[in-house]
């Protein structure tokens, strides 16, 4: 094995420790982490490579990054366990908990639509001033504020950034918390987790800072590229850049609760954090959701063969991506896991996920974006080879 990859992998797992190497021989990884679970055990527990190219400092047990896109699992999981204690109707009017949330059809608008990307808000038209984002209240303004795209329900497209406010919100309406302290409460804490949703400046130190994607000369524009290129008013340009100058590598973006996007977290944090939805919603010691909730959440709510948003077919459960086989677009535009699993990927190609039919919990984190919209070769390398081991 690479000298700079550590941790344990259980022998009958060996084929996930072969990927991740690879990632890294062959895929051009930089620093990572990489986590299993199977019936609960922790099977492999791999992370290696260099956290901070700028001062050579490596990856270690104790390396966070952000997730991106990942966060919005956790976002959805603190509304599902309120749907599960009854605090929150999934098929409630929004309204109902967030009086402000009306006019121009938004009086429609459910939970349900809130959590598969129906809702109708995936951006903003007008130009976000720098810093918007990290200022929740003004956000939650802006939403109250901007008009629907679509009405409610009638059609998918991925809510990108705004998810992390149109789900939050309802999270700290109803528990009086705000969505990172709520996550805290019931789910980091309780699992044990290194995950933030608004990091803490002590943990700052930890974090590995983000390496964007640079195209190579054979890179191939997609619909959503193209689209973000050359149509500033389009959804897919504004929901990817009009995002106030979000920059992913400051202590300002990673304090602020940015429940779509800017979690913080590790591989095995991911893993640990689904491993109670893959065993019936306990982890063994805390009991996190009911199997009937965690058997509905994962049903197919919305899917679409032209997403809004991402411009290609889309397949959403109750806040969690189900299986995404776009194997006849490029690289970067899948995301391969079993029919009945679930979770979410995160931009670059960060993925965790929980498959209740072979009890198998997952997270896969790095600090090197790749290209495409979800899963590339990268993580879904690791991906195969886990499944791999259950042949």
């Amino acid at each position: 094995m690479n000298d700079s990859i550590q941790g344990h992998c259980d022998p009958s797992f060996q084929t996930v420790a072969d990927a991740f190497e690879q990632n890294f021989t062959e895929r051009g990884e930089v620093g990572a982490s990489v986590c299993v679970t199977k019936d609960g055990e922790t099977v492999v527990d791999l992370w290696g490579g260099v956290c901070d190219v700028e001062t050579g400092d490596a990856w270690n047990e104790d390396t966070v990054s952000i997730v991106y896109s990942c966060t919005k699992a956790a976002t959805a999981l603190c509304a599902q366990i309120l749907i599960d204690r009854g605090e929150l109707e999934l098929d409630g009017l929004i309204c109902d908990v967030w009086p402000g949330f009306t006019g121009g059809g938004k009086e429609t608008a459910t939970v349900r639509m809130a959590l598969n990307h129906s809702l109708g808000l995936p951006a903003w038209r007008r130009l976000l001033p720098k810093g918007s984002l990290y200022d929740w209240d003004n956000v939650i303004d802006l939403l109250e504020k901007e008009e629907l795209w679509w009405e409610p329900g009638e059609k998918n497209g991925y809510h990108m950034i705004s998810f992390g406010w149109t789900v939050g919100e309802l999270v700290r309406r109803v528990s009086g918390k705000s969505l990172g302290q709520f996550f805290q409460d019931e789910v980091a804490g309780p699992l044990g987790l290194d995950f933030w949703i608004g990091l803490p400046e002590e943990i700052e130190a930890r974090v590995a800072p983000v390496i964007p994607f640079v195209p190579g000369s054979d890179f191939q524009p997609t619909a959503f590229i193209l689209g973000v290129m050359n149509d500033p008013a389009s959804i897919p340009h504004l929901a990817l850049l009009n995002t106030g100058k979000f920059n992913a590598n400051t202590r300002e973006a990673h304090a602020a609760q940015l429940g779509g996007a800017g979690g913080i977290a590790n591989a095995r944090s991911l893993a640990k954090m689904f491993r109670p939805l893959a065993n019936g919603g306990t982890d063994g010691t805390h009991t996190i959701l009911s199997p009937s909730r965690i058997d509905d959440m994962r049903q197919v709510s919305m899917e679409t063969s032209v997403d809004q948003t991402l411009l290609i077919p889309t397949r959403f459960g109750q806040g969690f991506m189900l299986r995404m086989d776009n194997s006849h677009l490029p690289d970067g535009h899948s995301v391969v896991i079993s029919d009945g699993a679930f979770g979410h990927v995160g931009m670059g190609g960060s993925i965790g996920f929980a498959d209740p039919d072979c009890h198998l919990s997952m997270g896969y984190t790095m600090n090197k974006l790749g290209g495409g919209i979800l899963l590339n070769e990268r993580g879904q390398s690791l991906v195969n080879a886990a499944y791999g081991c259950f042949a």
